[in-house]
């Protein structure tokens, strides 16, 4: 939802009603992960997409007879030998798809996910998408760290599905969940499925150089809330990076394990030492790599460099479990010369180590594309 929420929320706050359509389950390679939405109007109009342009179509008829007759429906498509090109997935993918009429009388509670989306404090919703019960589709309740609101047709079901889903919401994960038709956690009947919205991932990038630029800029189009940090403050300015979301003129490893001991990093916290100094990058990687939870870390520098910064961090006292961690040189090999070319390479690696690419050629692989596919959904 987050990808049509400020269209969402204008046509809400005027008082009309929309069709939202949701990506709640994937099987094989489908070509977008739950959560993927996309968004009808009440004037036609669409926003986002739930399959890239295959089931469009499809999808935005079954948006259009929500918002007529008021009814959630739950739809599956897939490869189809007859209409593949029409409503099926050429990919052979699968997707489970829910249709929602949103309006203020369907979704009370949507101004208030919007203030805690835009102010980057975690959310989730949690919506029945199947039960015996025709009047509770479509239901929310809305997930908090510290507790739900709303209401799923039962306070047994809200219970045991707001428990379920704060432990989803803290992991950042969006889920299918499966109950008894009073929330029952062995039965079968209720499928409810939660979307969780966590802040946005930070990228720590160290060194007010051009290389810097030019990652904070694609890092900020990738999703990333970006922090330069350098030392020197005549480079580490604002004006120099106005894509970053802040520059801090501090000690890079001061800096870093300030953030580290307030608990404002966290497992999907991306690290990039630019630097190539050792007086700052020695100091810094030694922090990175013994005190933080960080999904990834990286340092900038010509082979020579790498082995001497290894050296070094063995002298500071660096284990080799811990020295494993670090990318250096940082990025793949894409041939890069200019700073943006190596700001694509280092996020090529980033998404790389996120889902488990390898970072060879699609064509040259037979393996499937997206490397998280499960045949069957994660479900509590």
């Amino acid at each position: 939802m987050r990808e049509v929420l400020n269209p969402l929320l204008t046509g809400w706050q005027a008082g009309g009603i929309a069709g939202l359509a949701t990506v709640v389950r994937t099987f094989q390679s489908a070509p977008r992960p739950a959560g993927a939405s996309m968004l009808v109007t009440a004037d036609g109009e669409v926003v986002g997409s739930v399959s890239g342009g295959c089931v469009e179509s499809a999808v935005y008829d079954l948006a259009t007879q929500v918002i007529e007759d008021g009814r959630p429906v739950l739809v599956r498509y897939g490869i189809s030998d007859d209409d593949a090109f029409s409503v099926g997935l050429t990919c052979g993918g699968i997707l489970d798809v829910f249709v929602e009429p949103v309006s203020q009388v369907s979704f009370p509670e949507l101004a208030a996910v919007e203030q805690d989306i835009t102010g980057s404090a975690p959310v989730g919703v949690a919506t029945v998408i199947a039960h015996p019960d025709p009047s509770r589709l479509g239901r929310h309740l809305i997930i908090r760290p510290h507790g739900f609101d709303g209401d799923l047709g039962s306070e047994r079901a809200n219970r045991a599905i707001g428990d379920d889903a704060r432990g989803l919401l803290a992991a950042g994960r969006n889920s299918t969940l499966t109950y008894g038709p009073d929330g029952e956690r062995r039965g079968e009947g209720m499928r409810v499925f939660v979307n969780s919205y966590a802040p946005r991932p930070r990228m720590l990038v160290f060194g007010a150089i051009d290389f810097a630029a030019a990652l904070a800029r694609l890092a900020s189009f990738l999703g990333y809330r970006v922090t330069v940090c350098d030392a020197r403050e005549v480079f580490a300015t604002p004006a120099r990076f106005p894509e970053a979301d802040e520059v801090i003129v501090g000690w890079p490893h001061r800096y870093l394990a300030e953030q580290v001991a307030a608990g404002l990093v966290d497992e999907r916290t991306v690290v990039c030492v630019l630097t190539h100094d050792p007086k700052f990058d020695v100091p810094l990687l030694k922090v990175a790599l013994t005190r933080g939870p960080f999904a990834y870390i990286g340092a900038m520098g010509s082979r020579r460099t790498h082995e001497d910064r290894l050296t070094r961090l063995r002298e500071a006292g660096v284990g080799e479990a811990e020295l494993a961690r670090l990318h250096s040189p940082i990025g793949l090999d894409l041939g890069s010369r200019t700073p943006e070319e190596t700001a694509v390479s280092i996020a090529a690696e980033i998404i790389a180590e996120q889902w488990g690419g390898t970072g060879e050629p699609l064509g040259s692989l037979a393996d499937r594309i997206h490397h998280d596919d499960l045949d069957e959904p994660t479900s509590v």
